[in-house]
């Protein structure tokens, strides 16, 4: 089986479910799981959790991301992209310096309410298969933040950005917020993701590179172990006598590592054996005096 993650670049026209499923063919195994869903017509970077690696779904779910974006003025849609039904059409009387203010003044936070096309839960139903039997129902509005907006172009009625955010955040939703505060309506013309957490666009391969690498027998060669995730943290290699606790995933003191390290109250570490092994992520407790599990990649 293997273990890792691979930087998938998603094509326009597959669902995040299509790459898995997709994935699950070219690696031989079903132990895949994606990071985070795209929009169908959206394409860029989708981190591919295999194997043990699919305990890091939800941690990199959680890590900021930028996009480029094409708003483009003027019209409501009620997918909030350019793929919906359009409701609503108005002349764009604001100029560029007016729109291009309009768009920064989003930086920092602010609450924003989730499309009603959307796979966001309420009352156990999806919102978007409520949306398409046509009903609509209140959404509460959720905080994210907007990092930073950097303007690449502008040729009224569309205009070009890239964002940085935070997770949970709606690129449609900004775009027809936007529009909302233009007084002229917005809707989002196309989207790219370039960057989830460590993970770049100028990394990520097509599934059909993909498949020609499995094929040679060398698709291991683009998956990043686990371990790469947590580089920031200090390694601890634990003794070969205590070896077995960690085995079964058991706390261990600082006495029965090979480090001898000074680690603060709640201080994770990267835990591994003598052979260079990684079993998992631990953090010291003081009232215990002990390094407890956090999360096991074994």
């Amino acid at each position: 089986m293997i273990n890792g993650i691979l930087n998938v670049y998603k094509e326009a026209g597959f669902t995040s479910h299509d790459v898995v499923a997709k994935l699950r063919g070219i690696c031989r195994q079903k132990k895949i799981g994606h990071t985070g869903t795209l929009d169908p017509e959206a394409v860029g970077v989708l981190p591919v959790c295999l194997g043990s690696g699919t305990k890091l779904c939800d941690m990199l779910t959680d890590k900021s991301k930028e996009y480029e974006a094409v708003l483009l003025l003027g019209q409501v849609t009620d997918t909030q992209d350019v793929t919906g039904t359009v409701l609503e059409e108005h002349e764009v009387t604001a100029d560029e310096e007016q729109a291009v203010e309009a768009i920064r003044s989003f930086v920092g936070a602010y609450e924003q309410i989730p499309p009603m096309y959307s796979a966001l839960k309420v009352n156990g139903k999806r919102l978007y298969e409520l949306a398409r039997a046509g009903k609509e129902v209140e959404r509460k509005g959720r905080p994210v933040e907007i990092h930073s907006i950097e303007i690449l172009s502008v040729s009224l009625p569309e205009i070009t950005f890239r964002v940085a955010c935070s997770k949970g955040t709606y690129i449609r939703t900004l775009c027809h917020d936007i529009g909302q505060k233009l007084g002229c309506g917005g809707t989002m013309k196309s989207l790219k993701r370039t960057r989830v957490g460590i993970f770049t666009i100028d990394g990520a391969l097509k599934l059909s590179q993909l498949e020609e690498l499995a094929a040679q027998g060398r698709l291991e060669e683009k998956v990043i172990p686990v371990e790469a995730m947590f580089t920031e943290l200090p390694a601890l290699t634990v003794k070969d006598a205590f070896a077995r606790l960690i085995e079964n995933g058991n706390a261990f003191y600082p006495g029965q590592a090979e480090e001898s390290v000074r680690t603060p109250d709640g201080g994770q570490v990267r835990v591994y054996d003598r052979k260079g092994r990684f079993y998992g992520i631990y953090a010291f407790s003081e009232e215990k005096e002990r390094y407890q599990p956090v999360k096991m990649f074994l």
